[in-house]
């Protein structure tokens, strides 16, 4: 059974992992840290927010339109980063290949945090699997593991979102 929360260890300031010997508790509190963080930043309105949504079809042509979309968006915001374009195209290319119904994506930037989420009417949280040698597929989620600073997935009303934080310049 897929838990309700999947990310990995994290500082509280979305920063550098923590290694396994810090232990579960760490684990489960920096998991509730990401949570209240996410709800905080929906709630939030000070600072400069960026908020974007797109409705993509779910079709593997929707791969190529997120990446354009998010570097664009990011550039119009002003952001430095090449990181997420990469990523965004591994979650919404995971939901479309594993998920149901039309994707939602969503930037969303404040105060030198990127994040983005993919939302789809699936029911099933991804799962981080070793990749065999031979395997064509398999590594979007060590991908997103190693290069955001945290990530999860939830499960919604209407299905699940999966989504990630980067720390980006702004502009000075």
């Amino acid at each position: 059974m897929a838990s309700q929360f999947s990310a990995p260890a994290i500082t509280p300031a979305c920063g550098r992992r923590q290694s396994q010997a810090d232990g579960l508790g760490r684990l489960i509190r920096d998991g509730l840290a990401a949570v209240a963080r996410a709800l905080a930043w929906r709630a939030s309105a000070g600072g400069r927010a960026h908020t974007a949504s797109w409705r993509l079809a779910p079709e593997l042509v929707s791969v190529p339109r997120s990446r354009r979309l998010t570097r664009a968006r990011v550039a119009r915001w002003g952001l430095r980063d090449q990181t997420a374009e990469l990523l965004v195209s591994e979650l919404v290319a995971n939901a479309v290949r594993h998920g149901r119904g039309p994707v939602l994506l969503t930037l969303s930037a404040q105060d030198g945090l990127l994040r983005c989420e993919v939302e789809d009417a699936g029911d099933t949280l991804p799962e981080m699997r070793p990749a065999l040698e031979g395997d064509e597929n398999g590594r979007g989620l060590f991908l997103l593991d190693l290069l955001s600073c945290c990530w999860g997935a939830n499960r919604t009303p209407a299905g699940k979102v999966v989504w990630f934080e980067l720390s980006v310049m702004e502009p000075a």
